[in-house]
């Protein structure tokens, strides 16, 4: 892992070996919300949780698992795919691939902050919105 001031770097792989969970939010110091990765083997059902405040999104990075929700229904997710879930709503994970799942799972709660971010030009200056280049939305 590599920290400098105001950022940390790192691998899945630096975070621990074999399934369970790698606790990012705590390795690379993040206080902004909470995330984890969990590396699940084939076959594997985490057991059945839910949150008295924190909101989740699940984003599987390899592998397909099954989401299972409190209402009785099963949703499949292969690389890319995405899943939010809101706090009291109950849910669970199955590896159903043939290989190792890596599942990330960022949680907060009290809402998006906004678009916040600010471009900087080579000196590390603002550059004002009017002047801004780049893909159509990016501004």
């Amino acid at each position: 892992m590599t920290e400098n001031r105001g950022y940390a770097v790192s691998s899945l792989d630096d975070l621990g070996e074999g399934p369970g969970f790698r606790k990012i939010r705590s390795a690379l110091g993040v206080d902004a919300f909470g995330v984890n990765a969990l590396v699940l083997p084939p076959g594997y059902s985490t057991g059945v949780h839910f949150h008295d405040e924190q909101q989740e999104l699940y984003f599987v990075h390899r592998g397909e698992v099954e989401m299972r929700f409190g209402d009785g229904s099963t949703h499949r997710l292969g690389p890319g795919g995405l899943a939010r879930v809101d706090a009291s709503t109950h849910r669970g994970l199955r590896n159903v691939g043939e290989g190792e799942a890596v599942v990330v799972v960022a949680g907060g709660k009290d809402g998006y902050v906004g678009r916040d971010g600010q471009a900087v030009d080579s000196d590390g200056r603002p550059i004002p919105a009017a002047q801004r280049s780049g893909p159509p939305g990016s501004a």
